[in-house]
């Protein structure tokens, strides 16, 4: 087995070649899944039956056990370690004999963007030159830090973003003009393309071409990431001889150009409304908000409007003054004047990442989901929102503070299984 040792000792440059493991081309397709937080234990037993292909065996592996186990159960690691054994030794998945780039293409109705996969230096995130804009929380931490333990692997890369570059993009031009090692359709219609680079002339290119970055940003995957960090922060105190190039002081990325990145909305159900009849709630928003009543939909075309669903009709709620530039920029972001006006006063919504009164729907559920949440009886009213852009999470990054919880819902999703980086 080669070593994964990176020859390159310069954690200047956000992003370094790797070995990684990749699926046979002929299987790729039954291979790649969602990511594991985007399906439910029950979706993913549907998603994977009949496929022992299926990367869900990896980064849902619960179900194979028992449909009453917790998914942080201990057994389930060692599951995962178990099931990603035997996709290695059966030869399902391919280590690269040499350090490669990958370039990834996701194409979707319409929309394409092209990114970069690499692995980036654990020192750039403890160093925020790698910029994120989330808070974690420490139990789906630890289940990553679990995860990538049990395998010791690391299988769902970290969607990041950086500001765009004129060389990157001729560049990556360029190298998509030959053929793909992988074309994999998924369901919802999504192409996953990918090409291998391994040419030493072309590594270079790409190394000289990245090198001009000082900053990314994390998009998706904050919980990936700081879960690495602690992963690399407990090897190195196990490794006497750590020299800084062993594979666990890296983590494995997607990077993008910020122009190129679709952010769809992140919307919201509310169980009840606090007491309040809907009159009262209705009244109580009046104050904030001129609010219409509409026959179809609404789905917010600007900022500081939103949709509203509750008792069967839609309203459109426009803030009554224009808000004023503040010096947080997050105070300027729809989503927390959502929390700020309504959630907080009005429905006593406290932390969002903990309150079980509040759900989020990424859009690309679309607004029918939400009136069927309403619907149901088990929710009381849903909200609709203008997406947060790319340009408002890199200010809040750059300005060090936070966003409210799920403010980005970033589609297309990088599949796992295509790419995984081994720690060995």
């Amino acid at each position: 087995m080669p070593n994964n040792k990176n020859p390159k000792i310069n954690n200047e440059n956000l992003v370094q070649p790797l070995i990684a493991l990749c699926p046979l081309p002929e299987i790729a397709g039954s291979v790649a899944a969602p990511p594991y937080d985007v399906l439910s234990s029950d979706e993913a037993r549907i998603a994977a039956e009949g496929n022992p292909h299926s990367f869900l065996h990896i980064s849902k592996p619960e179900i194979d056990l028992e449909e009453t186990i917790s998914p942080f159960d201990q057994s389930v690691y060692l599951k995962a370690h178990e099931n990603f054994r035997k996709m290695l030794q059966t030869g399902s998945l391919i280590r690269d004999a040499t350090p490669c780039y990958y370039i990834y293409r996701m194409n979707m109705k319409g929309h394409s963007q092209t990114g970069l996969v690499a692995v980036s230096p654990v020192s750039a995130y403890n160093e925020n030159r790698i910029k994120r804009h989330e808070l974690t929380r420490p139990d789906k931490e630890d289940d990553r830090v679990k995860q990538i333990d049990s395998i010791n692997a690391q299988t769902g890369p970290v969607l990041v973003v950086h500001k765009p570059r004129e060389a990157i993009n001729c560049l990556l031009n360029e190298i998509t003009q030959g053929s793909p090692l992988y074309n994999v359709k998924f369901d919802n219609g999504v192409v996953h393309t990918l090409w291998r680079v391994g040419d030493l002339s072309l590594i270079e290119k790409i190394d000289f071409a990245y090198g001009s970055l000082k900053e990314m940003y994390i998009a998706d995957g904050h919980h990936r990431s700081a879960a690495a960090s602690r992963v690399t922060k407990m090897r190195q105190h196990e490794n006497p001889s750590h020299e800084g190039n062993e594979p666990y002081n890296y983590f494995l990325t997607v990077s993008f150009s910020s122009d190129e990145l679709q952010i769809l909305d992140y919307n919201r159900v509310v169980r009840d409304l606090n007491n309040l009849t809907t009159e009262e709630f209705l009244s109580e928003l009046s104050k904030d908000f001129i609010m219409t009543k509409e026959n179809d939909p609404v789905q917010p075309d600007h900022s500081n409007v939103f949709g509203m669903y509750i008792s069967g009709d839609w309203y459109r709620l426009v803030t009554r003054a224009q808000t004023e530039i503040t010096a947080s920029a997050v105070d300027n972001l729809d989503v927390q004047l959502l929390t700020e006006l309504i959630l907080k006063p009005l429905l006593s919504i406290g932390d969002l990442r903990t309150d079980p009164r509040i759900d989020f729907v990424g859009g690309v559920r679309g607004l029918g989901e939400l009136e069927s949440r309403v619907n149901s009886g088990n929710w009381s009213v849903a909200f609709s929102l203008y997406p947060t852009s790319i340009n408002e999470l890199m200010v809040v990054a750059d300005a060090g503070e936070v966003m409210p919880p799920k403010s980005t819902w970033f589609e297309p999703k990088l599949a796992d299984g295509l790419v995984s980086y081994p720690l060995d």
